[in-house]
């Protein structure tokens, strides 16, 4: 089987993607003549409709632009939108995951109902160079690194072999971290400084370092995005939390709680603020209007953890020294109960409304599970030694055991059966334990994808990412994070997601002007449709001269097997023109198997009409990627697009009479 991905490498989740979404459209094409597309009173809105469903789709610049109005200009951000319901009812349709594809079209053409749908299928299926201009499927991965800077991973797409997408310079290495709700910026706090640095998403650049205070560490947001909270772990008279307004990007106040390391929680309606003092046993319980302490509670010897829960309307708290979890109403602040565990529990964490709260203790290698509604320890599960993190998905709990490569998965739908044993599952995250290395964060090392049922996890010590999906017995996939320890990670997720009922929207940066299909396809209710986007240009956005010729892989009719002669044919064209370039002796051709361990170049043959041809044998099963380069043009490996090329194992079947 030969498999050709232009310019592009699968990770597993995309592949996931690909390939649900392409049974999905086989099992039922979208049936066109029954809808239509028209504009809406809005000039910006153009509205469709097929089978009793509406979608509504606009596009709106983020920033108005100066001395003009408003309008959608190459470089810029701009907001995009789909509001689906249901055309009868006009209620809002929930829950749905469209995917959607922008894609320049050749100026005075138009994409009917036919084209859109071979255009999308296109997109489902990777292959010889068709990709859209902009992927509204997306994400990034973000690696906290142990050294000053941030790993920015694009695990759909790669760009010469690499899937390093940018790399954020900081002022000093990074202990927390935290995005804010519009995605724009990235806070993380540089303890050795003294100081939080502001990350701009759209530029990947440090664009504010703020004074924090002394020795800040824990980040937290507030749920509206309008407070940043910095605990300030020292032991002097002074400490406390920082507070920064993130529309100034100044200190709002400095507020003393306690000494020691600071946790930090909200109520839901951010009326209420929560910091654990650890040196002084301390809960801290602050009016956030006010920003004023006005309740000191003795908790116990040693706060190290805290979550709120809404089940219950309390913050629970871990004490480290002697193992309990106390729970204290968010109300009026008193002491509900005390939850007796064992010493060394630590990490506390609590999923978006649920019943359980999750406890781990580093010294046992055991996480607790306590009922929230009776305030009960209900189950003591063995995970490994030193667990340290804990994450979940909406049906399993994943704790990473910091002293071997395995992580636990704890069914959450097992602990509901009364009575009832945690059901738990290991998988390996990597080859070695990630105490082996010194990158430990504050921050998150395991975070759900955004895949449904699927994780990502970062081991410092092997310097990867592994990804794993539900039900499977290892990791899927890795990606590496090039010599760098990554101490934490962190999902920027650049696809439609729901807003509003029945409203999916993202940003996005504008490309180059002119007209695009913008492909949206829904699974169900299946619908297909291609709307259109003009983008205006703008006299002031640089611009960058692409590569003078194109590569296009033409098929071939025979499976490239390991051990055989594998033959390579690749059309060379003018960008600009479109005829063959069959003047080129020094096409260069650099072949390596994922993930890099062997590599073979040589200089393509030219065999007439802009064709060229190069011969390798791949030494086993595998994937193995392709990458083209021209010294004569200046033409470098990372500027021509590359294609990735399978090899299956074994001889070829025998032929039939």
């Amino acid at each position: 089987m030969l498999t050709l991905i232009a310019g592009r490498e699968w990770s597993a989740a995309g592949l996931v993607l690909v390939i649900v979404l392409a049974i999905v459209f086989s099992v039922a094409a979208p049936v066109y003549g029954q809808g239509g597309s028209k504009k809406s009173r809005d000039d910006r809105s153009q509205i469709y409709q097929q089978e009793g469903v509406t979608v509504e789709f606009a596009v709106e610049p983020l920033a108005a632009t100066k001395g003009r109005a408003p309008e959608l200009l190459e470089g810029t951000e701009a907001m995009v939108r789909f509001k689906i319901k249901d055309a009868n009812s006009a209620k809002a349709l929930t829950n749905l995951r469209p995917a959607v594809w922008i894609d320049r079209r050749d100026a005075g053409t138009e994409t009917d109902a036919r084209n859109c749908r071979e255009k999308v299928q296109s997109f489902l299926q990777p292959g010889f160079n068709r990709r859209p201009t902009i992927d509204l499927n997306s994400y990034f991965i973000l690696t906290l690194n142990n050294e000053p800077n941030i790993s920015v991973i694009d695990p759909l797409s790669g760009f010469a072999g690499s899937k390093l997408y940018a790399l954020v310079a900081l002022p000093g290495r990074g202990e927390d971290w935290v995005l804010s709700p519009d995605r724009k910026r990235l806070y993380v706090s540089i303890s050795q400084l003294g100081t939080v640095a502001v990350v701009d998403i759209a530029s990947w650049k440090v664009i504010a370092n703020i004074a924090a205070g002394g020795n800040p560490s824990r980040l937290a947001l507030q749920n509206d995005g309008k407070y940043l909270w910095v605990g300030n772990d020292v032991a002097s008279i002074d400490a406390g939390v920082t507070v920064i307004d993130t529309t100034t990007l100044t200190v709002a106040k400095r507020v003393q709680t306690g000494k020691g390391h600071h946790e930090i929680t909200f109520t839901p309606d951010d009326r209420f603020a929560f910091i654990t003092n650890q040196q002084s046993g301390t809960l801290s319980c602050i009016n956030v209007p006010q920003l004023e302490v006005v309740r000191e509670l003795k908790v116990g010897s040693s706060p190290t953890s805290l979550a709120f829960a809404s089940l219950s309307q309390s913050v629970y708290v871990t004490n480290e020294s002697d193992g309990t979890v106390v729970a204290v109403a968010s109300g009026n602040f008193e002491t509900v109960t005390r939850i007796k565990t064992a010493p060394g529990t630590s990490k506390l964490r609590i999923p978006a409304n649920g019943r359980f709260a999750f406890a781990a203790n580093q010294q046992t290698g055991t996480v607790y599970i306590l009922d929230l509604s009776t305030n009960q320890l209900v189950h003591s599960v063995p995970v490994g030694p030193g667990p340290d993190q804990i994450s979940f998905t909406p049906e399993f709990a994943y704790v990473r055991s910091a002293g071997d490569e395995f992580v636990s998965m704890i069914n959450l739908s097992s602990l509901k059966k009364e009575p009832s044993e945690a059901a738990v599952n290991r998988f390996p995250a990597g080859q070695r334990a990630p105490k082996e290395s010194a990158g430990g964060s504050l921050a998150a090392a395991i975070v759900p994808a955004p895949d449904p049922g699927a994780v990502l996890v970062a081991n410092p010590a092997d310097q990867m990412i592994y990804f794993y999906m539900e039900g499977m017995a290892a990791p899927m996939g890795s990606f590496q994070n090039y010599r760098r320890t990554p101490r934490a990670i962190l999902v920027l997720n650049n696809s439609l997601s729901e807003t509003e009922p029945g409203v999916y929207s993202t940003n996005m940066r504008l490309t180059e002007a002119g007209h695009y299909d913008v492909a949206f396809l829904l699974d169900a209710p299946r619908l297909v449709h291609c709307f259109s986007l003009e983008i205006a240009p703008d006299a002031n956005f640089p611009k960058e001269p692409g590569p003078p010729i194109k590569v296009t892989v033409l098929p071939s009719h025979s499976e490239m097997r390991a051990g055989k002669n594998y033959q390579v044919l690749f059309k060379v064209t003018d960008a600009k023109s479109n005829k063959p370039r069959a003047d080129l002796n020094d096409m260069s051709v650099l072949t390596f198997l994922a993930p890099g361990i062997w590599q073979y170049r040589e200089v393509a043959k030219p065999v007439g009409d802009g064709v060229y041809e190069m011969n390798f044998v791949p030494p086993q099963a595998g994937v193995y990627y392709v990458f083209f380069q021209c010294p004569s043009l200046n033409l470098k490996y990372s500027q021509l697009a590359s294609v990735t090329l399978s090899a299956v194992a074994g001889e070829a079947p025998p032929a039939k009479n």
